[in-house]
């Protein structure tokens, strides 16, 4: 039975664990209403990523219908954009504002930082290029903190495994994690949705997205400039190089793909494309160094076998289309009138839709027709009635999916989404350790030109 000696517990022992026992309830009674926002405690914001759409995030948290709310911390790897940032939300978020100079942090381990300044059950905003995402969810979820992130949440086979795990111990630690989707959170699309899935048009058969218009963002690059390194020039211009961004495919139309994939509730199987670049110099004929294609068409295949046809475009001069549809046996649905999720949706009982033949059009009550306060007001709804709310695992699968039309296009062969999944290509390993020295993680030739996907040449990663 071995020695009885070390079964038994003195009552000097016993003292001192009931005593850690009580530190750590009493800490937990205090950590409670921080935690779950139960009482009318101050949610806590960090913003890492100071861009435009970091920006928008961290002005949506502050107007959110259940505050208070409070910006505490910003974190960026570029000082300018971190002081454009925090200038322009002074201007009209001062009262919610307490961000000294001593709590906005600048370069690649800024993050940590600025999540350091948060208690467990606050909130971090990430919304730097999405090749950091899981570097800085990881960090999110090591202290217990709620996060909003924005999209894509990956941008290849390996990223996506590792944040699938890491949405699961989000969920196993409870917290809520919204991301960046906002389609899912258009009121109109929400009851489209519902009357989909409800039979309204019958089965559906066949889907159409569009994003068509001219060059935005960073999606071209010329040839980095003097004074600044290779790594923070693609950091900076992310939209140029696939492992920062999953490029323009990934950012520019995976709000059209993840609604149609919603409207249809199911993801697809694989996908074939085709795309190519066409016009890469700048007016001043000097060649653009990105990796992107000019033009993007993708045939997604559900499990059921309908189709789901994806067509983008960035070059001036050409038809601008920015809409989404969905055929259905019964009836038709203009899902996105224009943009990712512009209202009105609508059902019309012709494959041709016209006013004569609507039989539904979706209202909103005007306080819920921005689905980027809705997605904020959402999440921090769950935050403070301690519902289940977790976005993550949804972000990663519409990214991957993304990403799998993507591929397709790039290498030109049909890919399945267990290839992409499984696939061994990580674009850009080692970010969790990177600093202002680090190479960076695309190479250059002596010409300033990076590598660009060759469909039919390349056939197992995209360059």
């Amino acid at each position: 039975m071995g020695d009885t000696s070390n079964k038994s517990t003195s009552r000097r022992e016993f003292l001192k664990d009931t005593g850690r026992i009580a530190a750590a309830s009493a800490f937990m009674a205090t950590a409670a209403p921080r935690m779950y926002a139960a009482q009318d405690n101050t949610l806590k914001v960090a913003l890492i990523g100071c861009g435009g759409r970091g920006s928008g995030a961290a002005a949506n948290a502050m107007s959110v219908k259940r505050g208070p709310v409070k910006l505490v911390a910003m974190a960026d790897a570029f000082e300018d954009r971190l002081k454009s940032s925090y200038n322009n939300l002074k201007n009209d978020y001062a009262a919610k504002m307490d961000v000294p100079e001593d709590r906005r942090f600048v370069g690649f381990d800024a993050y940590k930082h600025a999540m350091d300044c948060l208690s467990p059950g606050d909130i971090a905003i990430f919304a730097t290029p999405p090749g950091f995402r899981w570097v800085h969810f990881a960090y999110a979820v090591q202290k217990g903190l709620n996060v909003f992130m924005e999209k894509p949440v990956t941008v290849d086979g390996p990223t996506s495994r590792r944040m699938f795990k890491l949405a699961e111990e989000a969920s196993a630690k409870n917290l809520k994690v919204g991301v960046g989707l906002m389609s899912r959170h258009s009121r109109a699309l929400q009851e489209l949705a519902k009357r989909i899935e409800d039979g309204e048009i019958g089965e559906t058969i066949l889907q159409r997205g569009y994003r068509m218009h001219g060059p935005i963002g960073f999606f071209s690059s010329e040839p980095k400039p003097a004074g600044i390194s290779d790594l923070l020039y693609q950091v900076r211009r992310f939209h140029s190089f696939i492992w920062a961004s999953g490029g323009n495919f990934s950012d520019f139309y995976i709000h059209i793909i993840d609604h149609l994939c919603w409207m249809k509730g199911a993801w697809p199987v694989k996908a074939q494309a085709l795309g190519g670049r066409h016009y890469r110099q700048s007016p001043e004929g000097v060649t653009h160094v990105d990796q992107n294609f000019d033009t993007y068409s993708v045939e997604y295949t559900y499990p059921d076998g309908s189709k789901f046809l994806m067509d983008g475009r960035c070059i001036m001069g050409c038809k601008d289309i920015y809409s989404s549809y969905a055929h259905g046996s019964k009836a038709f649905a203009i899902v996105s009138r224009s943009g990712d999720c512009g209202q009105p949706s609508s059902i019309h009982t012709s494959q041709n839709p016209t006013d004569q033949n609507r039989v539904w059009e979706s209202r909103v009550r005007p306080d819920e027709r921005d689905p980027y306060q809705n997605e904020w007001n959402d999440l921090v709804d769950a935050i403070r009635d301690n519902k289940p709310y977790n976005e993550a695992e949804r972000g990663v699968r519409a990214s991957l999916v993304t990403s799998l039309g993507r591929m397709a296009a790039h290498t030109g062969q049909e890919i399945t989404y267990e290839e992409i999944l499984n696939c061994d290509h990580e674009m850009a390993p080692g970010l969790d350790k990177i600093t202002m020295d680090s190479p960076a993680p695309l190479v250059s030739d002596a010409q300033g030109r990076y590598p660009v996907p060759q469909p039919g040449i390349v056939k197992n990663r995209e360059y």
